[in-house]
């Protein structure tokens, strides 16, 4: 999988989602599919799709949306060439009743007339932005997905969808965190700005080297914790909500879109 990566990383999109659509590739996608965006996913039926699509919307930063598709329909057009939804993510979690009950790489059996999709915005899509500024990003280096925390910012609820905020964790070197932040302000449709800079206590955050989603990564001496809202968010509020099932991306295996990653419109329909 690590040589498959290494491979992939200077692949054009549409190889990197072929390998995913062929199940060859289902690991995270930090790091490819270079300057095009990357989004999270949830799947609900549509019984529940406006309380989502208000939850979204009351939480932008951790919710950016960019794309829902139509009601039954797993193409999501606007987003890229030949997307379906079904297939071209390399891992999806399954959720019944609130619990996640399984972990599959393909979910055209699962499928429902009744789904929509949602894509949300995701922050690995700035992460080509800091490589280009050569400000190092420790979990792409490393083929390792970015640590993940359940903070004690509250969200603003919508129907039965609420819960914490889910921040991602990238460890910056002192001298350019200011740099880094206005990069990532280009980005509204990947997070924006960070939510929080610094001690990871003052957002909840027991332990900086236990992360509730992702891997470890280190925070040497000389860089400061920075924390972007993240679009595991949703997952929370979808636990919250015990729907009789759920399909959502595993956090670190996003969609890799065909925009732009430095689009600057949302994306509503699909």
């Amino acid at each position: 999988m690590n040589q498959l990566f290494d491979q992939l990383k200077t692949q054009p999109t549409a190889t990197v989602r072929a390998q995913i659509r062929a199940c060859a590739y289902a690991g995270h996608t930090a790091g490819l599919g270079k300057n095009m965006l990357q989004a999270n996913l949830a799947i609900l039926p549509a019984s529940h799709a406006l309380d989502f699509m208000r939850y979204c919307q009351r939480n932008p930063k951790p919710c950016p949306l960019v794309g829902v598709s139509d009601t039954g329909n797993p193409r999501m057009t606007t987003l890229g060439h030949d997307i379906d939804i079904r297939t071209d993510i390399p891992a999806y979690y399954v959720y019944r009743d609130g619990m996640r009950a399984e972990t599959v790489t393909d979910i055209t059996g699962l499928w429902q007339d009744d789904f929509v999709a949602f894509a949300l915005g995701c922050s690995f899509t700035f992460e080509h932005a800091l490589e280009a500024a050569g400000i190092p990003v420790w979990h792409v280096e490393n083929n390792t997905t970015v640590p993940m925390f359940a903070s004690d910012i509250p969200t603003v609820p919508a129907g039965p969808f609420g819960g914490a905020t889910v921040v991602s964790m990238r460890a910056i070197p002192d001298a350019r965190v200011d740099e880094v932040i206005e990069i990532s302000k280009r980005f509204p449709m990947a997070h924006g700005a960070p939510l929080h800079v610094g001690d990871a206590a003052e957002i909840g955050i027991a332990d900086i080297n236990a992360p509730d989603w992702g891997d470890p990564a280190p925070v040497p001496s000389g860089t400061t914790p920075m924390f972007w809202a993240c679009g595991v968010t949703p997952q929370v509020a979808i636990m919250r909500a015990r729907l009789p099932i759920c399909i959502t991306h595993k956090p670190g295996a996003m969609l890799i879109t065909d925009v732009a990653d430095d689009a600057e419109t949302t994306i509503l329909t699909a």
